[in-house]
């Protein structure tokens, strides 16, 4: 399918899913005798650099060591305009990957539309029950499973320790303590001037989330089978100018940047404190790609605090995994899943800070402090919206408009609603 790029992000969402709907299977697998065991080459997508580099070479080895004559070929995307590129990709046999990660946030839309191959019989011998629930929930329509959980990730705060005993500051324990210690240590620190007391790029509504549902806010909220946009709500609005706040007082990151590679600036000691999954410890201390020698050494961790001194409602990122139902090699890409989910995969997950797959392995991120973060973050971690057409919210960018309008000063409440005019004809597919 061709699909002219003058198309908006949530009308290509909207066009490809409904190509999907029309072309794919009833049960939205392959037919019976399609995709079988003959030797294929495997093209599985993993997004972004969170899956480690030992994890991938384990993969590709024990799948054609178990598969020979089959290959597997991993191809690295990118978070940014993945909605589109699957729904392009996935609804075309001869451009089709065979396995791929996707957002748990995203998953709902594509697997109404048809997009994956239904998992269910294979559920069980995946991990059943152990697996994580609200990742197979989300991932479930009429019965019938079509993605499994990949690892999770929710976010917590990572600091520096030196920063904060030089401005004579303790851990926050609310989340007003958490603002002004921000606010405190980029007025303390005016060099470089890019300097953040909190690293919070404009488009980084993933961590705003968390200002809205501390609030009493939220995205947007379903009622009767309908989801209708809650961003001009009063509790979302109070979150809204926490975070503008933020934006221009504490933070010295791009008005219009995104959070990728927190481990840069933070490297660069451009950062006092960041909201980030756990695993980009394991960034910060690489000789390659981080600072082991340097601001590795004063790096701290701490659960971002709520206003009633819990752990703030931070977004309880991760990915699943899916078959695609155009894949012409439907029981190697099931094996391929098969290795992903594994006690041997989920444990190099594990130990690189991402939280595994099965509840049963949680024990496998450590006793140490930044597990310790972890858990209490996840503790009180928030899923978006299960609507529909979440996906098509993403794809629109229309939160990350937002987001940077409010960083760059914008009215918040005149933002707010034409956030919630563009999200109201995507909610619900």
């Amino acid at each position: 399918m061709r699909i002219k790029k003058s198309l908006t992000g949530a009308a290509v969402a909207a066009l490809a899913l409904t190509t999907l709907a029309a072309c794919g299977n009833d049960d939205g697998g392959s037919s019976e005798g399609d995709g079988g065991s003959e030797s294929a080459d495997i093209r599985v997508w993993l997004n972004g650099t969170d899956t480690p580099q030992e994890a991938r070479d384990w993969l590709k080895k024990t799948f054609e060591d178990e598969n020979p004559g089959s290959t597997l070929t991993i191809e690295q995307q990118e978070w940014d305009g993945l909605v589109e590129k699957l729904t392009t990709s996935l609804s075309s046999e001869s451009e089709t990957p065979d396995v791929v990660e996707i957002g748990n946030t995203q998953a709902p839309t594509f697997t109404a539309a048809g997009a994956f191959a239904d998992m269910t019989d294979q559920l069980d011998d995946l991990g059943g029950d152990d697996l994580l629930p609200g990742f197979v929930e989300g991932a479930t329509v009429e019965g019938k499973t079509y993605a499994v959980p990949y690892y999770a990730g929710s976010k917590h705060i990572f600091y520096r320790k030196d920063l904060l005993e030089k401005s004579g500051l303790e851990v926050p324990t609310t989340l007003d303590e958490f603002v002004e210690a921000a606010i405190t240590l980029k007025k303390d620190n005016p060099k470089p001037a890019n300097f953040s007391g909190f690293w919070f790029p404009g488009q980084d509504w993933r961590n705003g989330a968390t200002f809205i549902w501390d609030a009493g806010g939220d995205l947007a909220v379903e009622d009767g089978g309908e989801w209708t946009p809650a961003l001009s709500s009063p509790e979302s609005l109070a979150g809204l100018e926490t975070a503008q706040k933020l934006f221009l007082e504490a933070s010295g990151a791009p008005k219009d940047g995104n959070e990728a590679d927190p481990w840069t600036p933070f490297c660069a000691g451009e950062v006092g404190m960041m909201s980030t999954p756990g695993w980009v410890k394991g960034l910060i201390e690489d000789p390659e790609t981080g600072c082991p020698d340097t601001f590795a050494k004063q790096m701290g961790v701490f659960a971002l605090p709520g206003s009633d001194g819990g752990p703030a409602p931070v977004l309880l990122g991760g990915s699943d995994i899916a078959i695609a139902a155009k894949s012409a090699n439907q029981d190697l890409a099931r094996e391929a899943v098969a290795l992903m989910l594994s006690d041997d995969y989920q444990t190099i997950l594990a130990e690189a800070g991402l939280t595994p797959a099965k509840e049963s392995l949680a024990s496998l991120l450590g006793d140490d402090e930044y597990a310790a973060a972890t858990i209490e973050a996840a503790s009180n971690a928030k899923l978006t919206p299960a609507a529909p057409g979440w996906a098509n919210v993403e794809g629109s960018r229309a939160l990350e408009d937002l987001f940077s309008g409010i960083a760059q000063g914008g009215d918040v409440a005149e933002l707010a609603a034409k956030a919630d005019e563009q999200m109201s004809g995507q909610l619900n597919g």
